[in-house]
Protein backbone atom coordinates (compact mmCIF):
# COMPACT_ATOMS: atom_id res chain seq x y z
CA UNK A 1 0.00 0.00 0.00
CA UNK A 2 1.27 3.25 -0.67
CA UNK A 3 -0.32 6.44 0.42
CA UNK A 4 -0.26 10.58 0.22
CA UNK A 5 -1.71 13.12 1.59
CA UNK A 6 -2.70 16.14 -0.52
CA UNK A 7 -4.31 19.51 -0.31
CA UNK A 8 -7.25 20.37 -2.86
CA UNK A 9 -5.93 23.83 -4.34
CA UNK A 10 -8.57 24.46 -7.06
CA UNK A 11 -10.78 27.14 -6.46
CA UNK A 12 -13.90 24.94 -6.48
CA UNK A 13 -12.61 21.77 -4.70
CA UNK A 14 -13.67 18.83 -6.15
CA UNK A 15 -16.60 19.17 -8.08
CA UNK A 16 -18.25 17.06 -11.14
CA UNK A 17 -15.52 17.92 -13.69
CA UNK A 18 -12.70 17.07 -10.91
CA UNK A 19 -14.13 13.63 -9.74
CA UNK A 20 -14.52 12.62 -13.19
CA UNK A 21 -11.10 13.52 -13.87
CA UNK A 22 -9.73 11.79 -10.26
CA UNK A 23 -12.29 8.48 -11.36
CA UNK A 24 -11.07 7.87 -14.60
CA UNK A 25 -7.19 7.67 -13.70
CA UNK A 26 -8.43 5.76 -10.65
CA UNK A 27 -10.46 3.73 -13.03
CA UNK A 28 -7.65 2.84 -15.61
CA UNK A 29 -5.57 0.56 -12.91
CA UNK A 30 -6.07 -2.74 -11.10
CA UNK A 31 -5.44 -1.17 -7.90
CA UNK A 32 -7.83 -0.45 -5.16
CA UNK A 33 -7.87 3.68 -4.80
CA UNK A 34 -9.60 5.17 -1.36
CA UNK A 35 -9.92 8.66 -0.49
CA UNK A 36 -10.42 9.68 2.85
CA UNK A 37 -11.51 13.37 4.07
CA UNK A 38 -12.11 13.62 7.73
CA UNK A 39 -11.91 10.26 8.61
CA UNK A 40 -14.79 9.43 5.73
CA UNK A 41 -13.64 7.25 3.19
CA UNK A 42 -14.51 6.14 -0.26
CA UNK A 43 -13.74 4.55 -3.18
CA UNK A 44 -12.09 6.25 -6.03
CA UNK A 45 -13.64 4.56 -8.45
CA UNK A 46 -17.12 5.98 -7.58
CA UNK A 47 -17.47 9.57 -9.00
CA UNK A 48 -20.39 9.67 -6.39
CA UNK A 49 -18.10 8.75 -3.71
CA UNK A 50 -15.83 11.56 -4.74
CA UNK A 51 -18.31 14.32 -4.94
CA UNK A 52 -19.42 13.15 -1.36
CA UNK A 53 -16.28 14.21 -0.19
CA UNK A 54 -17.20 17.50 -0.28
CA UNK A 55 -13.56 18.42 -0.95
CA UNK A 56 -13.24 22.21 -0.96
CA UNK A 57 -10.19 24.08 -1.96
CA UNK A 58 -7.75 24.33 0.87
CA UNK A 59 -9.05 20.75 2.63
CA UNK A 60 -6.52 17.53 2.72
CA UNK A 61 -7.16 14.42 0.98
CA UNK A 62 -5.66 11.41 1.58
CA UNK A 63 -5.12 8.37 -1.22
CA UNK A 64 -4.61 5.13 0.17
CA UNK A 65 -3.63 2.97 -3.30
CA UNK A 66 -3.69 -1.11 -3.09
CA UNK A 67 -2.44 -2.94 -6.03
CA UNK A 68 0.28 -4.06 -8.58
CA UNK A 69 0.38 -0.68 -9.89
CA UNK A 70 -0.43 1.49 -6.66
CA UNK A 71 2.76 3.53 -7.24
CA UNK A 72 2.26 4.88 -10.97
CA UNK A 73 -2.07 5.40 -9.77
CA UNK A 74 -0.53 7.30 -6.79
CA UNK A 75 1.91 9.49 -8.81
CA UNK A 76 -1.02 10.44 -11.38
CA UNK A 77 -3.72 10.90 -8.77
CA UNK A 78 -1.25 13.00 -6.71
CA UNK A 79 -0.38 15.02 -10.22
CA UNK A 80 -3.63 15.92 -10.86
CA UNK A 81 -4.27 17.58 -7.65
CA UNK A 82 -1.18 19.35 -7.62
CA UNK A 83 -2.05 21.08 -11.32
CA UNK A 84 -5.69 22.08 -10.17
CA UNK A 85 -7.10 19.54 -12.09
CA UNK A 86 -6.21 21.91 -15.26
CA UNK A 87 -8.93 24.36 -14.05
CA UNK A 88 -6.24 27.26 -12.79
Amino acid sequence: MVKSDVEILNQLGIHARPASKLVKIASTGSSLVTLIKDGERVNAKSILGVMLLQAEQGSTVTIEVVGEDETDVLAKIVELINAKFGED
